[in-house]
């Protein structure tokens, strides 16, 4: 039975892997936001981290748990996420995109990280069924808000909608010297970003021509996830809210967006940055942790 009001959508700066485990700013921010959403049906996530040559969605009845990433503690890799599929779900969303072609994967992924450390704390009890949307890496931004804005249909179905990125997200710029702020080129875009997400988010992928965007963006993966909240918006006729914000490390941002849904801003309780879990660039470099 389709829901009384659309369900809310949202795109969330996950940053390190290691926020699965830590309370700070942000995941407090993650965890108030779920609290004040009704129950999903399902979540569907669109993860920086399922990055491959065609759109396809998980339809397993029970998608396993992927530790995409090294260099971490051994509790991050004991970490575990037991949230169902649902198979009937990932039939509905290859329906609703059309004539975009989606795939349904019965073997191949499951949950990532970019998945998992996010609704960790959204929704710890892992009792939603969860599936992932991979991105198209040979497609262009406009592809991706276009193929948001045919995937509407679900939040009228109860299905709650979630990108994980990060708006800047640059592994070789990383300065640890800098742990709860941002390059001045990093907050410049995200601050551009800003702008488009909360007035125009259909004229997104014009981003790509800021002079920061080769720094901010030099693998599109981490951004895209965006482009579904702008393609969201579009369907619905609305702009994004921010609810959470900053940067770290330098060269990451931790910007999240809502749509239908005003979670309350600030920085929470918490202390700590949501990078400083990231591993020692000296052991691992940070190109290899896959964050």
């Amino acid at each position: 039975m389709p829901a009384t009001h659309p369900m809310p959508a949202a795109f969330i700066g996950h940053g390190s892997p290691m926020n699965t485990l830590e309370r700070n700013r942000f995941t407090q921010q993650w965890a108030a936001f779920g609290r004040s959403l009704p129950r999903p049906r399902a979540i569907l996530c669109i993860s920086a981290h399922w990055f491959i040559p065609g759109t396809a969605v998980t339809a397993m009845a029970q998608p396993r748990v992927i530790h995409d990433f090294y260099g971490f503690p051994r509790e991050l890799f004991a970490f575990d996420y037991p949230a169902p599929g649902a198979p009937e779900v990932a039939r509905e969303i290859v329906d609703v995109a059309r004539p975009a072609h989606v795939g349904l994967d019965q073997d191949s992924w499951g949950l990532d990280h970019g998945t998992w450390s996010v609704l960790a704390h959204m929704f710890p009890q892992a009792d939603i069924p969860v599936l992932q949307l991979s991105i198209h890496s040979g497609a262009d931004v406009a592809y991706h808000v276009d193929l948001g804005a045919r995937l509407a249909p679900l939040r009228e179905r109860g299905i709650f909608i979630v990108g994980s990125g990060n708006v800047v997200h640059n592994l070789r710029r990383l300065d640890w010297q800098k742990p709860e702020a941002g390059f001045e080129w990093a907050e410049r875009f995200d601050r551009a970003v800003r702008g488009v997400m909360t007035s125009d988010p259909v004229s997104l992928p014009g981003v790509a021509q800021h002079a920061d965007f080769p720094l901010a963006v030099p693998t599109p993966e981490h951004f895209l996830p965006l482009a579904y909240l702008a393609g969201l918006c579009q369907a619905a006729g609305e702009t994004a809210n921010v609810f959470a914000e900053g940067g770290t490390m330098g060269s990451l941002t931790m910007t999240s967006y809502a749509l239908g849904a005003n979670p309350a801003a600030g920085a929470g309780a918490g202390s700590g940055a949501a990078g400083a879990g990231l591993p020692d660039p000296h052991d691992v470099p940070p190109e290899q942790t896959n964050t």
